[in-house]
């Protein structure tokens, strides 16, 4: 039986005289010549889940494939890339330039762990104060910069392995006791913990918790992560606070994954799947 929660009435009910940009202008630094796909499956989640402008910044070499299978409504912004195909931190002043018309900020999504890209990484978290969500190699350049988070306006979206590297402990430490470790972290941090895995813990630096009880193994699978930054990055853009945002978001997304796990079955589930069924998911939810 499919576990429904109510979304906030700021996402459901939209003024008639409403435009795209009350819904956020949303940049996700993404993508790389091996991992294209995590761009778009953010890009095209943050769409479904409503926001009002998405920008992909991704390697300019990228930019004829990304074209070819993105969605229509997601635009792009080339940026300088290193050797290997992945952002450049030569790219920051552009992309600070660009920010000053971006709500949201998303870095993250198969970026890789270039040297160069990492740097970039830390460079725009130390020196951007607009609200960003952080995950995958995003967090992976943070290892051992922790210092950079605090009191930034963050969400990090870590899963099991990611978390293990940002405070150099073993998985198993990490799951043993997943949910006071992930209160401390956003505590002494001051920022939005989402700490992904079977009943995904979302904290905040307040003393804040909520436990997702949506979603199923078969959104075990490459790009599910993503698609839940996509989410939040569009709550987000949509006014609600940082762990409402969080909140809601994870929900959605593993009631998302549910309806789509009855229809394809949990082993044939792929991140796209879930993307299509967020229109359904916000229906039940309203």
């Amino acid at each position: 039986m499919l576990k429904i929660m109510r979304l906030p009435t700021r996402l459901l009910r939209r003024k008639a005289d409403s435009h795209k940009g009350d819904f956020g202008h949303i940049l996700i630094l993404a993508g790389s010549r091996r991992f294209s796909g995590a761009a778009v499956l953010s890009a095209l989640a943050a769409m479904r889940a409503g926001a009002g402008r998405v920008t992909l910044g991704i390697p300019k070499s990228l930019s004829t494939a990304i074209i070819r299978i993105k969605s229509k409504e997601v635009m792009i912004l080339p940026l300088a890339e290193t050797s290997q195909g992945s952002l450049s931190l030569s790219a920051y002043k552009e992309i600070k330039d660009f920010l000053k018309k971006v709500d949201v900020l998303v870095i993250g999504p198969g970026l890789t762990d270039n040297k160069s890209t990492q740097e970039l990484v830390r460079k725009v978290i130390k020196n951007i104060d607009l609200i960003k969500v952080i995950d995958a190699d995003g967090l992976n350049a943070l290892a051992g910069n922790l210092k950079l988070l605090r009191n930034k306006n963050i969400v990090m979206t870590p899963h099991p392995g990611e978390m293990a590297r940002l405070l150099g402990k073993s998985i198993a430490v990490i799951n043993k006791d997943r949910i006071n470790l992930a209160k401390k972290f956003a505590k002494e941090h001051g920022l939005i913990l989402v700490l992904k895995g079977h009943n995904t813990i979302v904290c905040d630096f307040k003393g804040n918790s909520y436990i997702n009880r949506t979603g199923n193994p078969g959104m075990a699978s490459a790009g599910t992560g993503d698609v839940l930054t996509g989410i939040i990055a569009a709550f987000l853009g949509q006014g609600l606070d940082a762990f409402c945002a969080a909140k809601y978001a994870v929900y959605l997304h593993g009631l998302a994954g549910d309806i789509a796990a009855r229809e394809k079955s949990q082993i044939s589930l792929i991140a796209s799947d879930i993307i299509d069924r967020i229109p359904e998911a916000v229906k039940l939810s309203n």
